[in-house]
């Protein structure tokens, strides 16, 4: 009956604080604490060590090492129409990595004046062309335009 008291006082105390016996028995070096499960204490005795089987960090390409984006380069393939209420550009990236750039169309009416200014993004494969179609925000207005701008100069978004 003694030794049963000890038992369970020995596991009832064991919360908060650790044996020299359970510290160093794991081979690996980790704890029960560390697995999950309890089957010794939670480790909050001073003497117990940091792990050291802790990941390095790994090394990856940040933005001081990598090159910055150069802008691309856009050209109006067709202005939107009532046929077609889609403005078709031609995006290049001259970029040896995949980029994405911003290009910017304008829909201008018989006086020139701007009816639609849009700024979209475009995502281009490396040393790639990609095609895009623009749709005419107001379909119901298609039959005023009369041209349409696009910006030779695709932003690259860095």
């Amino acid at each position: 009956m003694v030794v049963l008291a000890l038992t369970g006082f020995s596991a009832g105390c064991g919360h908060g604080s650790r044996s020299d016996s359970s510290s160093s028995s794991g081979s690996s070096g980790r704890d029960a604490h560390d697995s999950g499960t309890s089957t010794g204490g939670s480790g909050g005795g001073t003497h117990r060590s940091q792990p050291t089987h802790s990941p390095a960090p790994t090394p990856s390409p940040s933005s001081e090492t990598a090159r910055p984006l150069k802008d691309g380069t856009a050209v109006l393939i067709s202005c939107a129409s009532p046929d077609d209420p889609y403005a078709t550009v031609e995006i290049r990236n001259p970029n040896g990595r995949d980029a994405v750039f911003t290009v910017k169309i304008n829909f201008k009416d018989k006086r020139g004046f701007t009816m639609i200014d849009t700024g979209d993004q475009v995502s281009v494969p490396a040393k790639d062309t990609t095609t895009y179609r623009v749709a005419m925000a107001s379909t119901g207005r298609l039959d005023e335009i009369d041209q349409c701008e696009v910006n030779p100069r695709a932003t690259a978004d860095r």
